[in-house]
């Protein structure tokens, strides 16, 4: 689905009949075939922004090979308040999302931040990273490997050094480096 929303190569183009279904599609239950036939009728061009969308942020959620519980309420968050889905519609998105940067990751990550860099504003990349930094904080601290992910999609998203910093900003203090050097600054109690 991510495929054909983002107009990647290797997907039907409009009116061209798709292949077979995959395995894990033949059991679909009615309720999420309603889901999916409400996503697809979204303009095409707001399918494959919120697509790209999820899915950069569930690439920066695995970037310590983990996508928590919070993480994931965070990015249910996130498409909800930018996509204009209702729950269960975000919750299959972010499912999704999830499930291809599990799988397909670093085979899709570059093509699909890039492609949504193309179609996506100034304001609309860094309301992403601010996401992505939501999304690795929520399990109370940005690590090392969560950080280095986010700063290598601004770069494919050619985001300027200087907008990524004041986007880091904010996060600054939520930062595991940060937080092991303030613990050691406490004084012995």
């Amino acid at each position: 689905m991510f495929r054909r929303f983002l107009k990647l190569p290797g997907t039907p183009s409009p009116g061209e009949k798709p292949g077979p279904p995959p395995e894990s599609s033949v059991g679909e239950t009615a309720t999420v075939r309603r889901i999916v036939a409400r996503l697809e009728a979204m303009p095409p061009e707001e399918a494959r922004y919120l697509a790209g969308f999820a899915y950069v942020m569930s690439r920066a959620a695995q970037a310590d090979m983990d996508i928590s519980d919070s993480e994931t309420a965070a990015m249910e968050r996130a498409v909800l308040e930018l996509g204009g889905l209702d729950e269960p519609q975000a919750v299959l998105v972010v499912q999704l999302a999830k499930l291809q940067a599990r799988t397909q990751g670093e085979t899709e990550d570059f093509v699909v931040t890039r492609e949504f860099g193309r179609i996506a504003s100034p304001e609309q990349k860094l309301a992403l990273l601010r996401c992505c930094f939501l999304v690795a904080v929520a399990d109370g601290s940005v690590s090392a490997e969560e950080a280095s992910v986010v700063n290598q999609i601004a770069r494919e998203l050619d985001v300027t050094r200087q907008d990524l910093n004041a986007v880091r900003e904010e996060f600054v203090e939520r930062f595991s480096a940060i937080q092991a050097m303030r613990r050691r600054e406490e004084p012995a109690g």
